[in-house]
């Protein structure tokens, strides 16, 4: 059958009139109040559940109504309207402010997503840059505390020296004083012994001769010949230049070997090995012989001799 034949075109007229009535009776229901199908419904004796549409009750409370009157401002009927009197506008305007400077609002920088696949080299590149960070500043801490241990320990040596130093001066200049002492001490002996030698040369009648307990070679033998009491001259010049220790022995004597000029000029003393003195005492001779520098000479001219061997008694 055909869609163009007149059976087809008149049955689908007749569904669209049956649509259309349809829309516009929906139309119709929504337009009509709830409370139409309720009061139709009452008409008809029919149960309300059957009613699918069905109005909103208001609010209800629960009590007694209380009854209410309007007083003050909102009771009282409005004032009249009186014309205001214009003021004259005697104070002068405020000064126009400017306004305040809007405050911009800070650009908020957006970062970029991290990576869904984070690169496992980087990181292991950051974290061996990090740790190699950390142990050049860790040698760097320690070099620094190197340093200061060596400027401490430069300070320490430097103070010592310093002090050692000053220890040094003040035991100089114990040993200068207490030298000083020792030599004025000599040549006040000495001083002495020679006025008490020229005294005994007026009373032995020998002029410019040194005095001796007795006459002596140079071994302490008795001997009345001119070259003893040229020894003995000798002796008494030594003892009189002669700073000794305090331990030296009494009952000891020493060979000193002694070079001379004509004129009695020293040129050496050297005390011979056989000498029983320590050091200090062999250098005590030997001293005594170069500070007297000038030995007795004049009236022994004829038992003079370059080279004298005699022995040393304390």
């Amino acid at each position: 059958m055909r869609a163009d034949s007149p059976k087809g075109t008149s049955k689908a007229v007749v569904l669209s009139a049956i649509l259309h009535l349809g829309i516009v009776g929906f139309l119709a229901l929504a337009v009509v109040p709830c409370s139409f199908y309720e009061q139709l419904f009452e008409t008809l004796h029919l149960p309300a559940d059957w009613n699918p549409i069905t109005c909103t009750k208001p609010v209800s409370l629960q009590g007694e109504i209380i009854e209410a009157e309007l007083v003050g401002i909102t009771g009282a009927p409005p004032p009249k309207h009186t014309q205001a009197k214009p003021i004259p506008n005697t104070v002068p305007p405020p000064p126009s402010v400017p306004p305040p400077p809007s405050e911009e609002t800070p650009k908020i920088k957006t970062l970029p997503p991290p990576p869904e696949h984070p690169d496992t080299v980087d990181q292991e590149k950051v974290a061996a840059e990090g740790l190699q960070k950390a142990e050049d500043a860790k040698k760097e801490q320690e070099e620094k505390q190197r340093q200061r241990a060596a400027e401490l320990d430069a300070q320490a040596a430097k103070h010592k020296e310093e002090q050692q130093k000053k220890i040094d001066e003040l035991f100089a200049k114990m040993d200068a004083a207490d030298k000083s002492t020792k030599v004025a001490q000599s040549k006040v002996k000495q001083a002495q012994q020679q006025m008490e030698d020229l005294k005994n040369a007026q009373e032995n009648g020998v002029e410019n001769v040194p005095y001796a307990k007795e006459k002596q070679t140079g071994a302490n033998g008795p001997d009345a010949g001119l070259r003893a009491q040229y020894l003995a001259a000798i002796q008494n010049t030594l003892k009189q230049n002669w700073v000794g220790p305090d331990n030296m022995p009494a009952n000891q004597q020493c060979l000193l070997h002694i070079v001379q000029l004509p004129g009695g000029q020293v040129v050496s003393a050297k005390v011979d090995s056989t000498c029983p003195f320590d050091d200090a005492g062999r250098k005590s001779v030997e001293d005594a012989a170069m500070r007297a520098n000038q030995l007795p000479f004049k009236g022994f001219e004829s038992v003079f001799s370059r080279n004298v061997d005699m022995y040393f008694k304390p």
